[in-house]
């Protein structure tokens, strides 16, 4: 009887444990559930301020990418409206470059559109746009796919095909000359943050090296020097004290804009707006074209300059690159 007591009483013992680890791994997967919820809803929610968080995704042949699309508020029935394209770069996306730069902001006071086209991860584990596998031909087939998202806000949202311009940072950077180097006529102007110019890597391994400066860029030859002297105005903005991507980087591009329209540098002026970075900005004319201009920051570093305090890859100390960007656009807009 005594062990049949005991035995009972083991199984008893057993089974309440099962169920405290059934119910601990109940309320554990709860927990985890709701957490996912909650970081789920968080990627959805628009980023601060008024207007039209839209969602879309262009279809090619490298796959699928989802794009976002804000839209200022007010925004008529009709009424076609320039459009900025904001490439991010590695690590972000849409959402959070939206955030970082805070170009909605700008937007929805100067009444334009902005597109953030997202790279997929399955495409790039770090969320990189492959600027640099042209080898493959992944570059190009991530440009249209990039081209198709454009071509869907022209058409769904009115854009102005007339009045569009690509910004980037980093990886986006890069993307953003290719894909002005591909399709010249399309854009009015270009704005590389922290990127390398085009024609410098081919691979992955080339990217690397181009990223420490150890790369040059490749001369045009005469038929290219032909094609590149009709490219869009070039806005290149670099830090300083970058030790990601060399800023020598930043002078190779415009160096490349110039010699192709035969442009020559006008010395440089220092600026500095209150206590952000001072920095120093170089244009290169044509006549009285601006065809190239650099902006070199101090103390910037791997960053957009004048971002959002404490976001990643954002330094609110530097000037307002955004604000940059869109008066350098809004100027190629009007001539």
């Amino acid at each position: 009887m005594a062990k049949r007591n005991a035995g009972s009483a083991w199984a008893k013992a057993v089974e309440r444990s099962f169920k405290a680890m059934t119910r601990n791994t109940v309320r554990a997967g709860t927990r985890a559930a709701g957490l996912g919820a909650r970081l789920q809803a968080e990627k959805h929610k628009p980023p601060p301020g008024a207007g039209d968080w839209i969602a879309g995704m262009a279809i090619g042949a490298a796959g699928a990418r989802r794009y976002r699309l804000y839209r200022p508020p007010g925004a008529l029935f009709g009424e076609r409206l320039p459009l900025v394209v904001m490439l991010h770069g590695c690590g972000q996306d849409a959402k959070g470059f939206a955030s970082s730069t805070r170009m909605n902001l700008i937007a929805a006071r100067e009444r334009f559109l902005v597109l953030y086209p997202e790279q997929d991860r399955l495409a790039n584990a770090q969320g990189c746009w492959n600027w640099f596998d042209t080898r493959s031909g992944r570059a190009y087939a991530e440009a249209e796919l990039i081209m198709k998202a454009i071509d869907q806000v022209c058409l769904l949202y009115m854009g102005d095909r007339a009045r569009v311009a690509v910004a980037g940072l980093s990886a986006g950077a890069s993307m953003a000359a290719l894909l002005v180097t591909r399709h010249p006529e399309r854009f009015k102007a270009v704005a590389m943050h922290s990127g390398i110019p085009p024609g410098v890597a081919h691979s992955g391994l080339t990217a690397i090296g181009a990223m420490h400066g150890r790369a040059a860029a490749v001369p045009l030859n005469a038929t290219a020097q032909a094609m590149a002297a009709d490219w869009p105005a070039l806005l290149v903005i670099h830090g300083g004290a970058d030790r990601v991507v060399s800023n020598g980087n930043g002078h190779a591009a415009v160096r490349m804009w110039a010699d192709a329209a035969g442009a020559r540098a006008v010395a440089g002026r220092n600026v500095q707006r209150g206590k952000r970075y001072p920095m120093t900005v170089t244009h290169y004319r044509r006549s009285r074209d601006t065809v190239a201009t650099l902006v070199e920051v101090e103390h910037l570093a791997h960053a957009w300059s004048g971002g959002a305090a404490k976001l990643p890859y954002s330094d609110g100390r530097g000037p307002d690159a955004s604000r940059m960007i869109w008066a350098f656009a809004a100027r190629q807009f009007r001539s």
